[in-house]
């Protein structure tokens, strides 16, 4: 299997692992909150899950995503 230069990847890159690991987190989180009615931990974990994606989005911008700078690829 030939890796194309236009191949965006499978997001294995540092950016998105950091960005899912806490989205993840937050959307666990909140749930759990929901469940135990608590509003305002809802909302804080609302805003945690958009720190996430600006942080994916940072770190790409910073060479850590699929195809930046600082960022090698490894083979399975």
């Amino acid at each position: 299997m030939s890796n194309s230069v236009d191949d965006p990847g499978h997001g294995h890159s540092p950016a998105a692992w950091t960005a899912v690991v806490i989205m993840l987190v937050a959307i666990a989180l909140g749930t759990l909150f929901f469940f135990l009615e608590m509003p305002v931990l809802v909302w804080i974990c609302v805003g945690l899950t958009i720190v996430g994606a600006l942080t994916g989005w940072a770190l790409a911008r910073a060479g850590y995503g699929v195809n930046g700078s600082k960022y090698t690829s490894k083979q399975h």
